[in-house]
């Protein structure tokens, strides 16, 4: 179950080369509750400091899954990504998985035009039209590929907007766009494959609800934003 819950979460952090940061300007935190069958079990939570072209995000993430009054799977992280005239150019992340630790170091070289990731999990180059993610950025819409936020490792993903759905979060309506995110390789084992539902608010530019099954039915909710 370790195993499987790890290969998953990995994927679900690694949901932003481009940010279209400007989007954000006025934004000081994004705060999302992590369920686990309805369960709040933890928090994924943004905090925003924006001066002219330049924007920097702080992501703290805790959560623990218990059986029978035993943790089975923790994740206790903190990460930090820059962004200059929209571009991401620095993102560094430790994270403890079930207190083992994962690491990711990424810089953007100019001249190459590419990042340069030293990762617990990849060490080597990545083109600048991938996304290192979490689900502050919906960028991710756009992108193809991701760059994990808690190892480094990159994958391809496919991205489908199902509709527009109107869903109430905190007794609060939103007019939502709905899409789902898979992984482009279907050949994958299946504790590595990924399927998530997600709906985005465009009117704040904000992801206020991700949906998945694995081990258990998942959410990560929209609790406040400001």
């Amino acid at each position: 179950m370790k195993k499987y819950l790890f290969s998953f979460l990995l994927i679900l952090f690694s949901l932003n080369a481009f940010s279209h940061s400007s989007h954000y300007k006025g934004i000081k935190k994004i705060e999302m509750d992590i369920l686990r069958n309805g369960e709040i079990i933890g928090y994924n939570n943004y905090f925003f400091e924006q001066s002219d072209n330049d924007m920097t995000v702080k992501t703290y993430t805790n959560f623990k899954v218990e059986l029978f009054g035993i943790t089975v799977f923790s994740i206790l992280s903190e990460a930090e990504e820059k962004y200059v005239n929209d571009r991401l150019i620095y993102f560094k992340s430790n994270t403890f998985q079930n207190d083992k630790e994962k690491y990711v170091n990424l810089n953007y070289n100019k001249s190459l035009k590419k990042f340069i990731i030293d990762g617990s999990s990849y060490k080597g180059e990545a083109s600048e039209d991938c996304i290192i993610g979490n689900w502050w950025n919906h960028k991710m819409f756009k992108a193809t590929k991701q760059i994990s936020p808690l190892s480094g490792s990159i994958k391809e993903q496919v991205v489908t907007l199902i509709g527009k759905d109107n869903i109430i979060i905190n007794e609060k309506k939103y007019l939502t766009e709905h899409y789902n995110i898979k992984n482009k390789d279907t050949n994958l084992q299946e504790d590595k494959k990924f399927n998530f539902d997600v709906w985005y608010d465009p009117k704040n530019n904000i992801i206020i609800k991700i949906t998945y099954t694995r081990m258990g039915n998942w959410e990560y909710r929209l609790k406040n934003f400001e």
